[in-house]
């Protein structure tokens, strides 16, 4: 069992998500940076859509009941267990009765934990992700919260020291153009990637909401709506585009002017309010 003493400002159970529901309106939720949680999940053993902790800007403050391998990935935090610094993207060992405190990240946003085993909550649909647009599945973490770990009899042999890291630089997401581009002016996807866009407080899990150059629509009127994939960068009548991530809508009638590549999502879940991003076009193939 992990117990949390303090969730820091927002976390919660999340594992890849839940898939094959969307027909019937259930949004997907699963990790907002995927490719943090699986690799956290490597690093100790587990399957890579085993269940860990999201935490959104860190300050979590968790106690172990009993022993556990664990691992800590995604925006770098100061990281302390048995009163002593502990290492991002190492698995490490804590105690019963230990202690891991997080610190607030200098850079990124989301932060991971997998222990060896994974978070075994109830899972709802076929996911243990808690879902912050429809309720689904466990409640976000508050001081108190009790969360059972798996049996490990199904993890493989930690075989792994240290997962290296790589040096960030500036915030770039390719977006592929439409499908609704041609709803917009024609310099309007241009206009998009022309200077960078500063990501607003009004972020969630939802989508990363920015600030900047208005994007002119061509039309009048909305959509019928119609489906969303993650990464959709949709436009309001406000003309500052949205980037939809784990937790949006199954669908929407605003009209999207691009989606961001697969590869890049994990880029957009770590933007921070105030921080800056760019885009880049891509050539629909």
């Amino acid at each position: 069992m992990i117990e949390v003493l303090a969730p820091g400002p927002y976390a919660t159970v999340q594992d890849l998500g839940r898939r094959g529901y969307a027909h019937l309106g259930v949004p997907g939720s699963g990790a907002a940076d995927a490719g943090s949680l699986r690799l956290a999940n490597r690093l100790v053993g587990n399957p890579e859509g085993a269940a860990g902790i999201e935490l959104t800007y860190g300050g979590a403050r968790l106690v172990f009941r009993s022993g556990a391998w664990v691992a800590v990935t995604g925006a770098p935090c100061p990281l302390t267990s048995r009163g002593a610094a502990s290492g991002m993207r190492v698995p490490f060992w804590v105690p019963a009765g230990g202690e891991v405190l997080f610190g607030a990240p200098p850079r990124g946003l989301r932060t991971y934990l997998a222990v060896r085993g994974g978070i075994a909550v109830e899972p709802v649909l076929g996911s243990r992700s808690t879902d912050s647009l429809s309720g689904l599945g466990p409640e976000p973490l508050r001081a108190g919260t009790v969360l059972p770990v798996g049996a490990v009899g199904a993890a493989a042999p930690i075989s792994v020291d240290l997962a290296p890291a790589r040096s960030p630089g500036p915030a770039v997401l390719r977006v592929l153009p439409g499908p609704r581009d041609d709803w917009f002016v024609p310099d309007a996807l241009a206009e998009l990637c022309a200077r960078p866009y500063e990501v607003s407080q009004d972020s969630n899990r939802v989508g990363v909401r920015l600030r900047g150059r208005e994007l002119a629509r061509a039309r009048e009127g909305e959509l019928p709506s119609e489906g969303m994939v993650t990464g959709a960068v949709q436009v309001p009548p406000s003309g500052q585009p949205i980037v939809f991530l784990a937790d949006h809508p199954p669908t929407g009638g605003y009209p999207v002017i691009g989606v961001v590549a697969a590869a890049d999502l994990s880029i957009a879940a770590q933007l921070c309010p105030g921080d800056e991003v760019r885009f880049t076009a891509r050539p629909a193939r």
